[in-house]
C-alpha cells in the first residue's frame, strides 16, 4: 500500500516468507533514533536538523511519546564530532543523548552499542546513518508499520541511481552472492530499520563478535515489513564505505552466515581429483602406445592452476579459522568512554537501581 506523510509517499509491503502481524498496537511508543557517527562534524548539524524535525512531527501528531529522543554514537572520531554531539545534547536537553566509544569499533559495533544502551528505556529503535542518504521521513511510515503490529521494519532503497556504476554493480553482486550462499538478507537494505522492544531483546542475546546485522536481524523472525524510499546523496563529508571496506564487509557477511564456501572447496578438491585420474589414464595410455610424453606448457598451466586453487582454499579456510579465533576469546565488542544528555541520565538511573538491588541482597 502507499503511505503519505510530510509530502512524501512511501510504498510499504510485508516481507516475503514471514508471518503477518498478530494484532495492531494502540499504546503510544517511546522511540529512540540511533545514529552512528564517524568523523561527521560537517554533516551532523544538517542531519540533526532534519532528524529533529521528524521527531517533532511524530510527537506533535501523537504517533510517539514525548519522551522519545535521538542518540548519537561517536565511533572513535578524530575530528570534532564529539564536540558537536555534546553541544547538541546541552542545547536540546531531553531530546538528545550521546555516547562516545573509546576507539573506533566499527559501524556494526557502534550500532549495537547504541541499541544495547537504550534497550531498557525505549519501545522502538530506529537506526540510521548520519549522512542522510537514507530518507529520514521514512521513519514516519516505519512507525505506522510498527503500530500495525510489525516488530521489524526495513528501510529499502527503491533504486540505486545515486550510487556510482561500480558501487551499484558490487552491491548487486553482494546481495546475489549472499542469496546464492544461503544467507538471509533483504535486497537493497543497509542498516536503516525499525525494531520493537522484543526484537531488540532478541538481538542483544547474540554475543558473536563478527557482526553482520543485515544477516542477523532477518534471523530473529517476528512479523517483518519493508518501507521503500528514494536514496539521496550524502549531505556533507566523505563516505565511510569505499570499495575496499565494502569488499571486507561482504567477506564478513558471507563467512559469518554460510559454510558453503568451505563446501565449495571440498567439491573443487573432488573435481580436481577426478581430473587427476583422467590425466593419469591419458598419460599411461600414451606411454603404453609408445608415444613420447609432451606437454611442458600444459604441465606448467596445471601446476599454476592447482597452486592457485590450493591457495584460495587455504585462504577461505583461514577466514573461518580466524573468526573462530576471534569468537573464542570473548573480548568486548566496544568500550564506552563518555556519555552525555539523555543516555547519561539513563545510565545514572541504571547504576542507582543496581546499587539498590545489591543493598537489598546484602543488607
Amino acid at each position: 500500500m502507499d503511505y503519505s506523510g510530510e509530502d512524501h509517499i512511501y510504498l510499504t509491503a510485508p516481507l516475503d516468507s514471514h508471518r503477518p502481524p498478530m494484532v495492531r498496537r494502540t499504546e503510544i511508543p517511546v522511540l529512540c533514533i540511533v545514529v552512528p557517527c564517524l568523523n561527521e562534524e560537517a554533516a551532523l548539524p544538517l542531519s540533526h536538523r532534519c532528524l529533529a524535525a521528524v521527531l517533532s512531527s511524530l510527537k506533535t501528531t501523537g504517533r510517539i511519546s514525548a519522551d522519545s529522543y535521538i542518540l548519537y554514537i561517536d565511533d572513535g572520531s578524530t575530528d570534532s564530532t564529539w564536540e558537536v554531539i555534546t553541544s547538541l545534547a546541552s542545547n536540546c536537553v531531553s531530546d538528545v543523548g550521546g555516547l562516545r566509544l573509546s576507539v573506533n569499533a566499527g559501524h556494526q559495533n557502534a550500532l549495537v552499542a547504541g541499541i544495547e544502551s537504550v534497550a531498557d528505556y525505549t519501545d522502538i529503535v530506529v537506526t540510521i546513518d548520519a549522512d542522510l542518504q537514507d530518507d529520514p521521513w521514512a521513519i514516519v511510515a516505519m512507525v505506522e508499520e510498527y503500530m500495525k503490529g510489525y516488530d521489524i521494519v526495513y528501510g529499502v532503497r527503491a533504486d540505486r541511481t545515486s550510487d556510482s556504476h561500480a558501487k551499484r554493480g558490487l552491491a548487486h553482486l553482494h546481495y546475489k552472492l549472499m542469496e546464492l550462499l544461503g544467507a538471509r538478507t533483504v535486497y537493497n537494505h543497509s542498516d536503516y530499520r525499525l525494531m520493537s522492544h522484543r526484537a531488540i531483546e532478541s538481538l542483544c542475546s547474540y554475543e558473536e563478535r563478527n557482526l553482520y546485522l543485515r544477516g542477523i536481524v532477518p534471523m530473529l523472525g517476528f512479523a517483518q515489513s519493508k518501507v521503500y524510499f528514494t536514496r539521496a546523496r550524502r549531505v556533507a563529508g566523505k563516505t565511510k564505505y569505499p570499495l575496499g571496506r565494502m569488499f571486507n564487509f561482504a567477506v564478513d557477511g558471507i563467512t559469518s552466515f554460510s559454510v558453503r564456501p568451505v563446501r565449495m572447496v571440498f567439491v573443487t578438491g573432488i573435481i580436481f581429483l577426478l581430473v587427476a585420474f583422467a590425466i593419469l589414464i591419458y598419460v599411461l595410455a600414451r606411454y603404453l602406445s609408445g608415444h613420447t610424453i609432451e606437454g611442458w606448457s600444459s604441465l606448467m598451466i596445471s601446476v599454476w592452476l592447482c597452486s592457485g586453487v590450493l591457495l584460495m582454499a587455504l585462504g577461505i579456510t583461514g577466514e573461518y579459522i580466524g573468526k573462530i579465533y576471534t569468537e573464542v576469546k570473548h573480548r568486548p565488542r566496544y568500550h564506552l568512554e563518555q556519555s552525555v544528555g539523555r543516555v547519561a541520565d539513563a545510565g545514572v538511573a541504571s547504576r542507582q537501581k543496581r546499587r539498590q538491588n545489591l543493598q537489598q541482597q546484602c543488607p
